[in-house]
């Protein structure tokens, strides 16, 4: 895309507005009552599987700021064990959810709001992962492009399209529905194993015209082993499914979840559906939240 037609995307898949002029969830609002009764038909076998990262506390070239956790330590006869831990939210070494004011474009986040007036010294007043403390539970969908194409991973710096999304649905046999979380995999856990660890700086991902495909699907939620192409191509928006998907679209972001045993349950039990359930935490003015997401069959 040219950047002109790049630019176009955040009045093509803009969500500003369409929940009112106070919302704060965004996507989430595709997830309705009903949409959830439907997520739990797809437990069937009484398995989960987690899709969280182990949380670190060494520094290495992802993990540039490791948690910090300490032990309250009382040696003498003590009652309890107790301890306390910081962390980095955002980046790729912790799996987390991203608020919808946490990116911006050209001064503005989510529903029009100006970053100046959401912003503040003791977190965000519109917009924070506060507003999803109520959970997410919905249907989610594994869309595992790598399969797709017939390839064990997708290469560095490779870009998946919007027909890519449509080839990894066919073969899953269903049709992302309004309120879907969907799981995009490139096959990234494998190809560290086979290569060592990925350089952040050149990352296989989303192209833009996946944008307007989830837009137009009504995705609540996107996960997977990938976020947009990295570098992406453009002065203007570097950042594509952040920023137009965050501040236009309102969609909600898991990143940074561990997807082989998603892949490996899947496989195993010929599905690619499933229940997701999520919990961020409590933090009112938050710019996300780590989570540990669970998928139920």
């Amino acid at each position: 895309m040219t950047e002109d037609e790049l630019i176009s995307l955040f009045t093509r898949c803009s969500n500003e507005g369409r929940w009112g002029d106070s919302d704060e969830l965004g996507t989430l609002n595709y997830i309705t009552d009903a949409k959830r009764l439907q997520a739990a038909t797809q437990v069937r076998h009484g398995r989960t599987v987690s899709l969280g990262r182990d949380l670190s506390t060494t520094a290495d070239a992802v993990n540039t700021d490791p948690v910090r956790h300490r032990m309250l330590f009382d040696a003498i006869a003590p009652l309890s064990a107790v301890d306390s831990f910081e962390m980095s939210i955002h980046g790729f070494a912790v799996t987390h959810v991203d608020a919808l004011s946490h990116v911006f474009w050209n001064g503005r986040s989510y529903n029009g709001r100006s970053t100046q007036d959401v912003v503040t010294p003791s977190g965000l007043n519109f917009g924070s992962v506060y507003a999803q403390r109520e959970g997410i539970v919905t249907r989610g969908v594994l869309l595992d492009v790598a399969a797709a194409r017939g390839v064990p991973f997708l290469r560095a710096g490779e870009t998946v399209t919007a027909a890519d999304l449509d080839a990894a649905e066919q073969l899953a046999g269903l049709t992302v529905e309004s309120g879907d979380a969907v799981f995009v995999h490139v096959g990234l856990e494998r190809r560290e194993a086979e290569e060592g660890p990925e350089d952040l700086s050149l990352r296989a991902g989303l192209g833009a015209d996946c944008v307007p495909w989830l837009h137009d699907h009504e995705v609540a939620v996107y996960s997977g082993d990938c976020v947009e192409r990295i570098p992406f191509p453009s002065e203007a928006v570097p950042l594509p499914l952040h920023q137009i998907g965050l501040v236009s679209m309102g969609l909600v972001l898991l990143d940074c979840p561990r997807l082989a045993g998603l892949v490996a349950i899947c496989g195993e039990l010929n599905t690619h559906q499933f229940m997701l359930t999520v919990a961020p935490l409590r933090l009112p003015g938050g710019t996300g939240s780590p989570v540990n997401p669970l998928c139920v069959f």
